[in-house]
Order: C-alpha cells, then sequence, then structure tokens
C-alpha cells in the first residue's frame, strides 16, 4: 500500500459538481489500495473575495486579522469535499492546518513552516480514512492561525509528503502540467513532460502560477517526487526531478512572465556608504523581497537605485519608502506597476554562450525595448512594458523554437 498526497487548486473544487469529481478521483486512488491524503485549496474565487471584503474596511488590516479571515475559505472546501466522499461511501475526515499540527513562524500573510506533528494525519490514516486537509494555513506556538503566502496549498501538500515520506505528491490544476510558456497566453505553448528542480523553482518564481516556489524548494530538498496534472483529465502531466535524471540536450525549456511586478526609482539618492544597505535592510525586515537593482552612475554627490517588488507589498513598500525618506531626503520616489518580467529558463545555458544575446535579438526585432536586466546560471530576466509582454513571451518562444523542440522530445519520451 503506497502513500499518496494529492493538491486541488480552487479551480479544480470551484463549484459542488467539481468537488464530487475531486470526490470520485480521490476514491477511486483510495479502491487502488493507496492511502490518500488531499491538500485542498479554497473554492474558485472565494480567497480574492475574502479579500476584498478587507479592503472595503481597511487597506491596510492588522495582519493576525487579514489571516483570520483568509483563512475560512479551506475549512469551507475541506468540509464540502468531505462530504462528497462519505456520500460515495468511504470513511473521511477533514482536518484544518492547525488541528493537522503544521507549526508556522509568526510571520503572517507569508509563514514558513517550521514543523509539522504527524501524529494526528498518522491516527487517522490508521483508520483506512481519506484525509482532506486544508491547506495555505497552519498555526504558531502561541495558537495565531497563519496563511502560507499566494499559492500556500502546494507547499502545504508538499511538505505533508515529505513529513510521511509518501510515494509522490500530485498537484492538480487546470492545465495539464508544466509547458513551454503559459497556455493560456501562448496558443502553441507544449506541454513538458519533465522538468528540473532547479528549472522548474526557478519558473515558479518568475511568473509560472503552477507551483509555489517554496513548495519546489521542499520538493528539491526532500527529494520528493512529484507530479503536476490536470484534475480534468487523466494524462501523465509533468514530472519535477533532477537535473540528471532529464533528457539531455535541452538549451532553454521555458519562458515565464510575471506582470505581478512594480518598479521603484529611487532618484537623488545620496551616494555614500550605507544608503543602498539602510533601504533594502528595512525592507527585507518587512519580508518585502527586492528582485532586480540597477543603481546608476552616480551625478555629483547623488545617485539613482532602481529596483522591482511584488506587486502585493506595494502599499507596505511605500510607507515604509516614506518613512526612511524623511532620513535619506531623496530627491523623488518614482512607482511603475504597468511593468513585466519575461525571463528565459533552462539548465543547458550554464554550457551554451550566447543565449542571453538570442533572447535580446529577439526582443529587438520586435522593437521592445528592456528597461532592465538580471541573471543566474539558468535563467535570463528582462524587465519591460506590460503592454508588450505577450508579444515578448511569442517572439522569444519562437526564437528557440521550444514548441518544435518539445514535440521532438516528446516522440522521444
Amino acid at each position: 500500500m503506497g502513500l499518496i498526497v494529492q493538491k486541488y487548486g480552487g479551480t479544480s473544487v470551484a463549484d459542488t459538481t467539481r468537488i464530487k469529481k475531486v470526490a470520485e478521483r480521490l476514491v477511486k486512488r483510495k479502491r487502488e489500495e493507496d492511502q490518500v491524503i488531499a491538500v485542498v485549496s479554497a473554492i474558485g474565487d472565494t480567497t480574492d473575495e475574502l479579500i476584498n471584503l478587507s479592503n472595503e474596511i481597511t487597506d491596510q488590516p492588522p495582519k493576525r486579522e487579514y489571516d483570520m479571515l483568509i483563512s475560512t475559505g479551506e475549512q469551507v472546501s475541506v468540509a464540502l469535499l468531505a462530504m462528497a466522499i462519505n456520500e460515495l461511501g468511504e470513511d473521511v475526515i477533514s482536518l484544518t492546518g492547525s488541528q493537522v499540527g503544521i507549526i508556522t513562524d509568526d510571520l503572517h500573510t507569508k509563514a514558513k513552516i517550521l514543523e509539522i506533528d504527524s501524529s494526528r494525519l498518522e491516527k487517522e490514516l490508521a483508520k483506512d480514512q481519506i484525509v482532506v486537509v486544508a491547506g495555505f494555513q497552519g498555526i504558531t506556538i502561541n495558537d495565531d492561525i497563519t496563511t502560507l503566502g499566494r499559492g500556500g496549498s502546494d507547499t502545504t501538500a508538499v511538505a505533508l509528503a515529505a513529513k510521511l515520506d509518501a510515494d509522490i505528491c500530485e498537484i492538480y490544476t487546470d492545465v495539464n502540467g508544466i509547458y513551454t510558456a503559459d497556455p493560456r497566453m501562448l496558443d502553441d505553448a507544449v506541454k513538458l513532460p519533465e522538468i528540473s528542480y532547479d528549472e522548474m523553482l526557478e519558473m515558479a518564481s518568475l511568473g509560472a502560477k503552477v507551483l509555489q516556489p517554496r513548495s519546489v524548494e521542499f520538493a528539491k530538498q526532500y527529494k520528493i517526487k512529484l507530479a503536476v496534472k490536470s484534475s480534468f483529465n487523466y494524462e501523465s502531466g509533468t514530472h519535477v526531478k533532477e537535473v540528471e535524471e532529464l533528457e539531455k540536450g535541452k538549451v532553454v525549456s521555458g519562458v515565464a512572465c510575471n506582470t505581478n511586478e512594480v518598479k521603484i526609482s529611487l532618484i537623488g539618492v545620496p551616494d555614500r556608504p550605507g544608503i543602498a544597505s539602510k533601504v533594502f535592510n528595512t525592507l527585507a525586515e518587512s519580508s518585502i523581497n527586492v528582485d532586480m537593482i540597477i543603481q546608476n552612475v552616480h551625478r555629483g554627490e547623488v545617485n539613482d537605485i532602481t529596483f522591482t517588488i511584488d506587486d502585493e507589498d506595494l502599499s507596505q513598500a511605500k510607507v515604509i519608502l516614506n518613512e526612511l525618506n524623511k532620513e535619506l531626503t531623496i530627491e523623488d520616489i518614482i512607482y511603475d506597476a504597468e511593468v513585466a518580467k519575461v525571463s528565459i529558463v533552462g539548465a543547458g545555458m550554464v554550457t551554451n554562450p550566447g543565449v542571453a544575446a538570442k533572447m535580446f535579438e529577439a526582443l529587438a526585432d520586435a522593437d521592445i525595448n528592456i528597461e532592465m536586466i538580471s541573471t543566474s546560471e539558468i535563467k535570463v530576466s528582462c524587465l519591460m512594458d506590460e503592454a508588450k509582454s505577450q508579444q515578448a513571451v511569442k517572439v522569444i518562444h519562437d526564437k528557440f523554437n521550444l514548441g518544435e523542440k518539445q514535440r521532438v522530445s516528446d516522440q522521444n519520451v
């Protein structure tokens, strides 16, 4: 008997019809002699609706109360799914994050899992039940509810798989797997049969919304077998693996696009030691992640610093920077939310020179201006006007013949 952890996103349980379909899938797997844990997100757009309610009250809600509010969506979905499974004649129990024993730090809205007390899970599995777990949430040592950030149910699922040494963790969503580009943005995007942990981590952090980056980190650290599949069919999906297990020869695996970026320009920053450290340490203390950074050539006794953050952190960043400016006397702070980051990712880039130049050439030929650039061993990212981002994805995808390459690759698998 194997142990399977399956995660179902909001679109997979968007209404009672889909919830019943998920119940049928889980019961089928259980009757194939597997122990099954299902981790479930909130129904459809429930979390967004709860956030909108919060915004009608205040644009700066206390983070503890914000977590208390948005964690309720998962409690609804796990209860309904458990009812649907019960109707099919299988023993089942639904559990919240706190009942499961998911202990986190106290960083509300972006909490990190510290430990999992698996005793309750093991006891319920020993009763030969399907266990349905509320994703996205945990509890501090002081019994305060926390949430794990956007896409946090993925992390819940992988963390449980790691803790219980599951045979596989399957992430079910509304697409058939990981694609060379977002199939909702590009019609000729092609499904990847496999991808490395490192490539998947870059794709997730660069805007591919299929997996939360921290879930991939967990999978890589604990060598969890990970598969991304559609909840609407029984296709094989995409398997996430170690680099050495992958088919050789691919230079670029995919193109990612993130439109949730904000570019912040600090104009006329005093040019003296410690200023950049002061700015970025203060942002980090509030758990605001800074991505791309450029410091321009100094002008006399000042220079300009430009960087990007996630748009969900914008309102908090404005408060922090305005307060800092009382001390630093920056000439101006400019915010630009009409930007997007388009990136290429591929494990083969390490040993193949000229990949970045090829990307830049594709953008130049399409008359798309690059505002900022960042690189790592397996990715190149360009910041640009958001209005040009979909065109950029297409021309880059075409430049690297990604659709053609993957179709050939699929034939060899």
